[in-house]
Formats: C-alpha cells, structure tokens, sequence
C-alpha cells in the first residue's frame, strides 16, 4: 500500500467521522430529537404538573408547544396555538383522551397535582 493511498483511506475515515458528527443524515432520527425533549416526536410517557410546557414537532402536528394548563383530580386541561394562530384546547378527566390536530394526549392518572400522560401520534 502506497503513501498515496494510505492517505486517501485515511482522509475519507476523518471525512465520515465528520459527516456523522455534523449531522449529514448519519445520525440516528431518535439521537436528532433528543435534543428538542422526549415528546419531541409525539410518543412519549411524562409526568407534568400545570403550568407547563411540552415541545412536540410543529411540522408534524401544526404547533410546537403542547401547554398543560390545569391539572387537578378531575380534569387535566391542555392547550396549544398552531402556527397560522388558530388556538386548540381540550381537557378530559383521568382515563380520556384529547386529540389537538394529529396528536393524542390520554390522561393516565392524576395524583395530586400530577398527571401522568401518554402521547401518541395519530395514525
């Protein structure tokens, strides 16, 4: 094997070390979503207590910001505003079911003033 080609093998290494460094579509979809939190995707298992926050993928449901606006042992009341304005709320008690657009937010359990939810995404 010649300097040449050694060093041709070599620079290619470094190039696809970098490429999936960088993010060039080597990465694994669930590692690139990591970052945005665990319901990023619309499936996840979380514990929330009102007021509170949860960032879901607004080009995969219409909105960004899955807000929980009250939590008690009868309701659990959620809201969201897409991205062209359109405000979308619902709530349920524990054991329902609310869509907004194509995400499923199901009510677990209330403790307290804790809910446990599970999001899915629409079929």
């Amino acid at each position: 094997m010649g300097t040449d080609t050694r060093r041709r093998a070599g620079t290619a290494a470094v190039t696809l070390t970098m490429a999936g460094t960088l993010g060039f579509g080597l990465v694994a979809p669930g590692a690139q979503a990591a970052g945005h939190g665990p319901c990023y995707d619309g499936r996840c298992k979380i514990t929330v207590s009102a007021p509170t926050s949860i960032k879901v993928d607004s080009h995969r449901f219409g909105f960004g910001k899955l807000r929980i606006t009250h939590v008690s042992s009868r309701s659990v009341a959620m809201s969201a505003t897409t991205t062209n304005g359109t405000r979308l709320s619902g709530s349920t008690s524990p054991g329902g079911t609310v869509w907004l657009n194509n995400l499923k937010i199901r009510v677990k359990s209330v403790s307290g003033h804790k809910a446990r939810l599970v999001l899915t995404r629409a079929s």
